[in-house]
């Protein structure tokens, strides 16, 4: 890999430059189309593109082709999240279960499958998730203060008590 090129295009991408940093990338994926990481890069770019159908077959890819674990999580999270925006809930929802298998410690899956389990209705579920990944990360006194009240409502929300 070309990692002089890699790094550029990174750059570019911080720098806004979506269009410039995208082209590179492709032809880098052209010239070294087995590499995971910049199939990886390629379905980043697309994303902050908002092209998000254009970046489902790169993360595909990359996940096939094998990532390093840092990239994997996040391109676990990248593509259920995309299938989400594109509203193939049940796609995303597979991948999200999947990561969150692998990557039980990673939160931000764990946020965004919430997210995906609210377009599927099931948001008693949803908002378990985001109310436990709240008590278990907040720094806020007030939140603290009330952490155990919080932790037993969240999963009977739509219990009535007489």
């Amino acid at each position: 890999m070309d990692d002089l090129n890699l790094q550029k295009a990174i750059t570019l991408r911080e720098l806004g430059k979506y269009e410039e940093s995208n082209l590179l990338l492709l032809q880098m994926v052209e010239e070294q189309p087995n590499d995971a990481s910049i199939h990886y890069q390629v379905a980043w770019s697309f994303d902050v593109m908002e092209k998000e159908r254009e970046a489902v077959p790169y993360y595909e890819k990359a996940i096939s082709l094998g990532l390093a674990k840092e990239e994997l999580k996040d391109a676990y999270l990248g593509l259920g999240s995309t299938y989400r925006t594109l509203g193939e809930y049940e796609k995303s929802k597979r991948i999200f279960q999947m990561a969150i298998e692998e990557f039980p410690s990673y939160r931000a899956l764990k946020v965004f499958y919430s997210m995906t389990l609210f377009n599927l209705a099931h948001h008693d579920e949803a908002m378990e998730i985001l109310l436990n990944n709240i008590v278990e990360t907040t720094n806020d006194a007030s939140i603290i203060d009330y952490k155990r009240a919080i932790h037993f409502y969240s999963d009977k929300l739509s219990r009535v008590w007489e």
